[in-house]
């Protein structure tokens, strides 16, 4: 089966948001590919290292409320 990279990137990107803490921060407890390629898109700053946890930019917080919502929220009645 072969998987489309983006849209993991899109929902974990999303999840991300749900361990929001900090301000920016997030617990980097995802596939490390899918982290890397958030990394290189500009979405989180680099989640190689000893931390457990990662910062949003400012583009990367603003797409993974986007998408936390797109993806996930019931839709209003």
């Amino acid at each position: 089966m072969k998987l489309n990279a983006d849209r993991i990137d899109e929902a974990v990107l999303a999840l991300l948001h749900l361990g929001l803490h900090d301000g920016t921060r997030a617990w980097k407890s995802f596939d490390w590919d899918a982290m890397t390629r958030l990394h290189e898109k500009g979405y989180i700053t680099d989640p190689v290292g000893r931390a457990k946890s990662v910062m949003f930019t400012e583009a990367g917080l603003r797409e993974s409320e986007r998408l936390l919502k797109a993806l996930f929220a019931e839709p209003d009645k």
